[in-house]
């Protein structure tokens, strides 16, 4: 049966009941040359127990060459093991001797693993510029431990401040503000870029990047950064950046992190975006040219308060995270485009909610349904999905149809709230009428915590139908319409159609389960629409899938391009599911991916490999 690591985090060796770091000083050199980052992390940790002789931290392939007190200098013995044998990480154990102050310091001199899981190295020809190597990271969910040694739970919060030194024609970007740089005092090619943070932060929001970067003001308070091919593109495609930041500060109070850059990534980036600190990371995949693909950033913005500020303890409880903030995000793109755009956002979230509890249940994964799933023994990374985004945000909208008035707003304030308990004892305190007591005591909250499947109770989205009603009314006609008379469509049933309904009216044929669309009316709407040409990336996702669905021969080729060209994981792993179903398109689909395997990230390329039942 499988165990916790810890008492305080089951995906966590290190003992935050027991100390806890409040401190990194992270002080590294990147080589390019054999894809490592070596140097020192000096810790300041909390003791918050009596007996505190052994520091205990996560790691994963990292080799520690020596570990010492920082202030004295007096070396430390150490042991890495991993008693629970766990995939995803291992036990750091180092000897103190007994510690008389409450706040020490510690120093470990380590290197990280050439296959280090939150780490991407690409070569100059991966890139777009094909200039200069790029090294990203991507640490969420539990992948910092393989970073630098670390209480590897987002229940530890730390400062941090680093030094990275770096070949001089590359860029370093962090998680925090920069600080400038200085010369290497031993190797003139090199250079040392500075960096700090000085709110609290989970590990998991440590963040690197460095490359051929340039930038481009988008705000008062934002640049956009990427390579220079795409950085003109990315400025015009995320001017709104400040107007979303001061929504959200209408709605969660003032922005505490000072500066909110963007960072446009390879598309090998395994998500729409990551909410670092400072520096959000965002897929090229948004780049639609008309903004329509912006909520991203609306998302990630809302992460600076919900989940940057008030985090979940442990990742079982990921939905406080995720659900807060779609919630936080639907309510800016409503103040600024409208509820009704608002709700029919909501309205796509829960067909997709669908669309993954049905494909976890065919997998085998049923629990991972479940709004807090068991994780015991469990990498974080399985278990990930929409789930606690969108099973998360219709109990959020839920609680405020039922209760109404502005508490659930007020949520993102409170710092201690990382844990369902919590949470909940703030919902009672502040409802505290006598009637939303009675309204709160009647929410069924074992079901929506633990319940298998779909949440026990939908939304009513009102307002998305009469926005979904083109959409709806187009679909329609294709699916009653004969195959013999299909002349009656035109390039100009589009023509008035956004983007955003043009892929509900794909969806809408996605969904259709009594008469699904054949594969002569396919082909017919290419003709007319020419769909294959679209950049649009969510509105090509659905196409492709449509395409599938039809079991049309010639759209195989253009489904694995698809899947190669970008790696984002919302698109990807749903394309080579679809392709796995479909027979004749089975071993085309395993033999792309063993191609291409190795230059995926590595946590698509495991995902993926589950998917199609390469590593089972």
């Amino acid at each position: 049966m499988a165990v916790a690591l810890s008492t305080s985090d089951p995906n966590s060796y290190s003992e935050s009941d027991r100390c806890e770091i409040t401190f990194l000083d992270w002080d590294v050199a990147v080589n390019f040359n054999n894809h490592t980052i070596g140097g020192f992390a000096h810790l300041t940790v909390r003791r918050k127990c009596e007996d505190l002789d052994t520091l205990v931290l996560d790691v994963r392939d990292i080799t520690v060459e020596k570990t010492f007190l920082t202030d004295s200098g007096k070396e430390c013995l150490f042991e890495i093991s991993n008693p629970a044998n766990v995939n995803f990480g291992s036990k750091l154990s180092i000897k103190l001797g007994m510690v008389p102050d409450e706040s020490f310091k510690i120093s470990i001199k380590y290197t990280t693993s050439s296959e280090a899981s939150a780490l991407q190295w690409l070569s100059p020809e991966q890139t777009a510029g094909k200039r200069q190597p790029y090294l990203f990271s991507q640490c969420q969910a539990i992948h910092a431990r393989s970073l630098f040694p670390c209480q590897d739970s987002p229940a530890v919060k730390f400062r941090y401040t680093a030094k990275v030194k770096c070949p001089r024609d590359i860029t370093v970007l962090m998680s925090a503000e920069r600080e400038g740089t200085e010369p290497c005092p031993d190797d003139a090619s090199q250079i040392v870029h500075k960096f700090s943070l000085k709110v609290p932060i989970p590990s998991y929001l440590v963040a690197i990047v460095a490359g051929d970067l340039e930038s481009r003001d988008i705000g008062p308070r934002s640049k956009v950064w990427s390579e220079r091919e795409l950085v003109d593109i990315s400025a015009h495609e995320f001017a709104e950046t400040e107007q979303m930041l001061q929504t959200a500060e209408q709605l969660g109070g003032p922005y505490v992190w000072g500066i909110y850059d963007l960072l446009v990534l390879p598309p090998s980036f395994p998500y729409g975006g990551m909410e670092n600190p400072c520096l959000t990371f965002v897929t090229p995949t948004l780049l639609a040219g008309d903004r329509s693909l912006a909520d991203v950033i609306a998302h990630e913005i809302s992460h600076s308060w919900t989940g940057n500020l008030v985090t979940n303890r442990t990742f079982e409880h990921f939905w406080l995270n995720e659900g807060h903030t779609m919630f936080l995000e639907r309510k800016i793109v409503g103040r600024m485009h409208g509820n009704n755009l608002k709700r029919i956002h909501a309205s796509e979230g829960w067909t997709a909610l669908q669309d993954t509890v049905k494909a976890l249940c065919e997998a085998g994964d049923e629990p991972y349904t479940r709004l807090v799933p068991d994780l015991r023994g469990v990498d974080p990374d399985d278990a990930f999905s929409s789930v606690p985004y969108e099973k998360g945000f219709a109990l959020l909208y839920h609680l405020e149809q039922l209760l109404g008035g502005p508490g659930l707003g007020h949520v993102v304030r409170v710092p201690n709230i990382k844990f369902e308990r919590d949470w909940k004892d703030f919902l009672f305190e502040y409802f505290s009428s006598e009637e939303d007591q009675q309204k709160l005591h009647g929410v069924d909250w074992e079901t929506w915590f633990q319940g298998l499947g779909m949440p026990p109770f939908q939304p009513d989205y009102d307002g998305a139908l009469l926005l979904e009603e083109a959409s709806k009314v187009l679909s329609a006609r294709w699916v009653s319409q004969p195959e013999e008379n299909l002349g009656v469509f035109s390039r100009e049933d589009l023509d008035n159609l956004p983007s955003l309904l043009v892929r509900q009216f794909l969806q809408f044929l996605l969904d259709e389960e009594k008469n699904p669309l054949s594969l002569v009316k396919v082909m017919r709407m290419e003709q007319v629409y020419g769909f294959n040409a679209v950049k649009n990336s969510e509105v090509r996702f659905r196409w492709l899938r449509l395409c599938i669905k039809a079991r049309w021969v010639d759209c195989i080729a253009l489904a694995l391009g698809f899947v190669t060209e970008q790696g984002r994981m919302k698109f990807v792993r749903p394309i080579y599911r679809d392709l796995y179903a479909w027979e004749e398109a089975r071993s085309q689909a395993i033999l792309n991916f063993n191609r291409v395997r190795r230059e995926m990230h590595s946590t698509t390329a495991m995902l993926v490999a589950k998917d199609l039942h390469l590593d089972e």
